[in-house]
């Protein structure tokens, strides 16, 4: 199908963007702090997208693209950043709006943000040679990190939602990475991965959209004018 790619993006931002307006969300006020926080996370995520496109650690399939390019990306890749962040971080403030109580215990908390770094301290030690795990896993440790020292009431809130995000996580990433369609719309060089798939997804995607996210979401409260004690 061609345009795939551009048709992911759109069909992730379109609905969260129309209920952005809606009186109860009202998410179109967290505009300015929003798109401060993508800006922040396509700094770091643009140049390593190119790096790793321009050495052949993932690439894109023309097929499902429009063939216009930017510094050497797709322009659907470009909109990913855009799109997808959109559609996460508007489900975070939903979810919420609607189910204030809506998080962990600071016990549970405290304990999946133990097992997630030390997962991802002890995976480093074994494939620090591969250069997705590395860069992805070492990412996801600093944002970790920052969150937990400088914005730790963030936490409880962000990892109860993110297990909800992942639901369609898994849908759109899965038909980038080729699910229920002939070819991948994003292809990877398993030499630079640890090679394990969920479903067809490289396990390092879930913690590269974690570090994405939460980049984001940081920003956002930072600089929120209508700021909530989250």
């Amino acid at each position: 199908m061609k345009y795939l790619y551009l048709w992911l993006n759109i069909g992730s931002f379109i609905i969260p963007f129309l209920f952005s307006f809606h009186p109860k969300l009202q998410f179109y006020k967290k505009w300015r702090s929003f798109f401060l926080g993508v800006l922040v996370m396509m700094a770091v995520f643009i140049p390593w997208d190119i790096a790793f496109t321009q050495n052949g650690f993932w690439g894109f399939n023309e097929a499902y693209t429009t063939g216009i390019y930017l510094f050497n990306l797709p322009i659907e890749e470009w909109l990913f950043f855009i799109c997808i962040p959109y559609a996460c971080i508007f489900t975070h403030y939903a979810l919420l709006t609607l189910f204030p109580k809506f998080s962990l215990s600071e016990k549970i908390t405290q304990i999946s943000y133990l097992v997630l770094i030390s997962a991802l301290i002890v995976v480093l030690w074994y494939h620090y040679n591969k250069w997705y795990t590395l860069v992805c896993f070492v990412y996801a440790l600093l944002v970790l990190g920052i969150t937990y020292n400088y914005k730790k009431a963030v936490l409880p809130y962000f990892f109860a939602t993110y297990l909800i995000i992942l639901i369609p996580f898994f849908i759109v990433n899965g038909i980038l990475t080729g699910s229920f369609i002939e070819e991948q719309v994003v292809w990877y060089a398993n030499s630079e991965n640890l090679g394990v798939r969920l479903f067809t997804i490289p396990i390092e995607d879930t913690i590269y959209n974690l570090g994405m996210l939460l980049t984001v979401l940081i920003v956002t409260e930072a600089f929120s004018s209508n700021q909530k004690p989250i």
